[in-house]
């Protein structure tokens, strides 16, 4: 499974993806503040970043259930 040893392992990877994404979160934050992209666009990704969030803790939640 992924190259992972457990599914505690993998729970762990998904924890650190959880926090990769919301990194990206803030940067596109930043890059709206700065004026790097539109409001629009940073509306549309930042809906999909907290969608994959989403997916993340509920993939973690079942894998240490």
């Amino acid at each position: 499974m992924f190259g992972v040893k457990s599914e505690r392992e993998l729970a762990r990877f998904m924890g650190i993806a959880g926090g990769s994404a919301s990194e990206v979160e803030y940067q596109l934050l930043l890059a709206c503040d700065l004026n790097y992209i539109q409001d629009e666009t940073y509306r549309e990704l930042n809906q999909q970043v907290n969608e994959v969030k989403r997916m993340l803790n509920s993939f973690i939640q079942k894998l240490t259930a």
